[in-house]
């Protein structure tokens, strides 16, 4: 279901409300560059001060926008199970092609509690992409875990943040070769998809939805060294998005390559600093996109 280059979509801001006019024209650009599927309301799309309402009508306009020519997926991630389980409903009943599922964070359950939470969204009925990301959750989804969840019918993917890049094989070899794995971070996605990942869900892809697009289409071809000529492209991009908190230097990226795209974040997030700024100019001048 899920292959490709993925962006997840930041949210764009306009006196502190939801822009959805530069909302729409972000999600049109990206289907037109060539991006495979879209993820709302993830952590790039800064999910955690969304209100219940907000979140809601994201996905209802992703959903309205892509009009099925790219599936969407909803974050849809809380480390209170019941709230998770809320807004994967409201997910479904949107028409998102799937829920984005991190571990409970701050909780710190052991594996049974990280089973039974993610089982229970599983319970909705709707594709549950699982998100490995221990660096913000501090709560891994050990492999064995993770086999668990695959077994059930529509645990049907992972975006894999560990930065362990042999968790591929590990979880190949435990969760099935038709569980979907797609990398988490943009600077690993060339090694993750030679070892049997499908894909990416991206930050990089929000400002470079075309190369990103193309990358991930040399790699699923086997093209490996048109791979590597996008990779050296990219792999600037991919580091200075994060020389400060993101979303904030991909907001300001979106500002250099779309003019009069909002930069503006919600609190506690703040924008880019000068120094990111440098670096994101120069990176954009790498890969030729200002």
């Amino acid at each position: 279901m899920f292959s490709g280059s993925i962006p997840a979509l930041v949210t764009p801001f306009t006196a502190g409300r939801v822009d959805e006019a530069a909302f729409r024209d972000l999600v049109e650009w990206q289907i037109g560059e060539g991006s495979h599927a879209l993820v709302a309301c993830g952590t790039t799309g800064e999910s955690v001060t969304l209100s219940d309402g907000e979140h809601r009508r994201l996905i209802e306009q992703t959903v309205e926008i892509a009009g099925g020519r790219v599936p969407v997926i909803a974050g849809c991630g809380s480390n209170d199970t019941e709230h998770a389980v809320d807004l994967t409903r409201s997910a479904q009943e949107a028409g998102a092609a799937a829920a984005l599922h991190v571990p409970p964070y701050y909780n710190r359950p052991n594996q049974d509690g990280v089973y039974l939470h993610l089982s229970r969204v599983a319970e909705v009925g709707l594709p549950i992409v699982l998100y490995n990301v221990p660096a913000r959750t501090v709560t891994d989804i050990a492999v064995g875990t993770m086999g668990r969840l695959a077994a059930l019918p529509n645990v049907v993917a992972v975006k894999d943040a560990t930065g362990a890049i042999g968790r591929v094989s590990a979880q190949r070899a435990t969760c099935g070769v038709n569980f979907v794995q797609l990398s988490g971070n943009d600077d690993m996605a060339l090694a993750f998809n030679a070892m049997g990942g499908r894909g990416c869900i991206s930050v990089t892809a929000n400002v470079a939805p075309r190369l990103c697009a193309e990358f991930q289409e040399a790699t699923l071809r086997g093209d490996y060294a048109a791979a590597l000529r996008l990779q050296d492209r990219l792999y600037p991009l991919h580091d200075a998005l994060f020389t400060d908190a993101s979303p904030g230097p991909v907001k300001y990226a979106l500002g250099r390559v779309r003019p009069g795209f909002p930069e503006e974040l919600r609190e506690p997030m703040t924008s880019a600093g000068e120094a990111s700024r440098r670096a994101v100019d120069a990176a954009l001048a790498h890969a030729g996109l200002i």
